[in-house]
């Protein structure tokens, strides 16, 4: 027995999935799309992101990504170049993607919030996207130089550090044209507590590929909601990593899936230390022929992590015929002390009941269909920690809903166009470019019901 406990209880993690860690661009080969991090991606549609050399190089290419900052008064941003030594310490890059866009960015966002400060309202930093109309927005002709950087990709990095003992909120808004790779990093010191709101609105011919590296100190706090609406391929890989115990993150998010479009989340825990705690739940809503949803949750929970308390949830509605979803929960335990662990998954229709005793009661079908699916993410977007945001997210999904009623439109749109845009300027609401609140009510504690593992 002691031998197979020995076995099991291996500091090594079992899986490969995040094996390789690298700054060295040359040591992550150009995917080919059999890898499993890269199985579900549409490589053919990511312009070169993937398959690119370096691109520090040569004359910058301005107008591309523009980044404003509406700071708090009490938060300090800076425009910094690659050498700042701040760069690049909470992080390793773990694809190419992420490492080619780690050598590639020429300057860098620097958001401080200093120790023992509460910021008194949310920093907003706009990322916005001007292709549309540039010579080669367009995807690469097959047969191209696959080593070739894509003239119109952009690369950026953006730095957050919450230092000891200090409370601050972050709107991430992105909109506009673009083909972009970046790297996010969050410090979140000893004590701190960060919460973070990332919404991507981009235009339907977009294709973003970023990743989110949160690195939590001891007793530090992060809350990490994604919301995903536009873009033609959008992926995001949220990952977290404990240096003390203690240390709290809740990885939460929304996306709705339209025709044609790729929205793939992949997320990744990892429990290192001692006393920590996880949760992680995505809803996703798909309609129309080819919307393809991928959600994939990787948690490890290491030999020294004793004490962890982890859960990681994911639900879809699937809306119409034509759509693809794949939702992957990973759960890697390598010891048998910790205080909770589980995962779900699950992927369907509109239950008819539901839309039954609503009809049943005078409801048109439309208007039921509609409170139906309001109510799967209205739970969720309650838990968005800056409420100002929350009527213009609820606004952006009803607007997408919009998309798929069919001839019997509801108040406020006459056609899928005008759903459409009205889905645009949700996202742009002033809400999201000048947010004024932020909610300082305590962390959630989410136990949901699951099969442990």
């Amino acid at each position: 027995m002691a031998g197979i406990q020995g076995t099991l209880e291996t500091a090594v993690p079992l899986s490969r999935l995040h094996g390789r860690e690298s700054y060295d661009l040359a040591d992550f080969p150009v995917p080919t799309g059999r890898e499993e991090e890269w199985r579900f991606t549409p490589l053919r549609r990511l312009h070169g992101l993937h398959s690119g050399g370096l691109n520090s190089g040569g004359p910058p290419q301005p107008g591309k990504i523009v980044v404003a900052a509406d700071a708090a008064p009490e938060v300090r941003v800076e425009t910094v170049g690659r050498d700042d030594r701040r760069i690049g310490r909470a992080f390793v890059p773990a694809d190419r993607v992420s490492a080619r866009a780690y050598n590639s960015f020429r300057q860098a966002t620097v958001v401080t919030v200093p120790k023992d400060t509460v910021a008194s309202r949310p920093t907003v930093l706009s990322v916005r996207g001007d292709l549309a109309g540039q010579p080669g927005a367009r995807a690469p002709a097959r047969g191209a130089d696959p080593t070739a950087p894509p003239k119109n990709a952009a690369f950026g990095h953006l730095l957050v550090e919450v230092e000891p003992f200090a409370e601050a909120a972050l709107v991430l808004d992105h909109s506009g044209s673009a083909v972009y790779a970046d790297n996010v990093e969050f410090a979140v010191r000893e004590g701190a507590s960060l919460s973070v709101v990332t919404v991507q609105g981009w235009a339907d011919d977009s294709v973003h590929l970023s990743h989110h590296h949160a690195q939590l100190d001891r007793d530090a706090r992060i809350k990490h909601f994604t919301v995903t609406l536009g873009g033609d391929v959008v992926r995001i890989a949220p990952s977290v990593r404990y240096t003390g115990p203690g240390g709290d993150a809740e990885l939460l998010g929304l996306y709705f899936t339209d025709a044609g479009q790729h929205f793939e989340h992949r997320l990744f825990v990892d429990h290192a230390v001692r006393d920590c705690r996880s949760r992680v739940e995505y809803k996703g809503a798909l309609q129309g022929d080819g919307a393809h949803a991928v959600w994939i949750g990787d948690v490890i929970i290491r030999a020294e992590a004793t004490g962890t308390d982890t859960y990681e949830y994911n639900r879809n509605l699937v809306l119409t015929d034509g759509t693809r979803v794949d939702s992957v929960p990973n759960l890697e335990i390598l010891t048998g002390e910790v205080t909770g662990a589980g995962h779900a998954s699950a992927s369907g229709r509109l239950e008819d009941q539901h839309l039954f005793y609503l009809m049943a009661r005078g409801i048109p079908f439309e208007e039921a269909r509609r409170l139906v699916i309001s109510g799967f993410f209205g739970q969720l977007i309650e838990r968005i920690d800056v409420p100002s945001l929350r009527p213009a997210i609820a606004d952006a999904i009803e607007a997408e809903l919009l998309r798929s009623a069919g001839p019997a439109w509801l108040s406020g749109a006459t056609s899928p166009a005008g759903a459409a845009e009205r889905s645009r300027e949700a996202g742009r609401s002033p809400e999201i470019q000048r947010s004024r609140d932020i909610q300082a009510a305590p962390a959630t504690v989410h136990r949901p019901e699951g099969r442990r593992s």
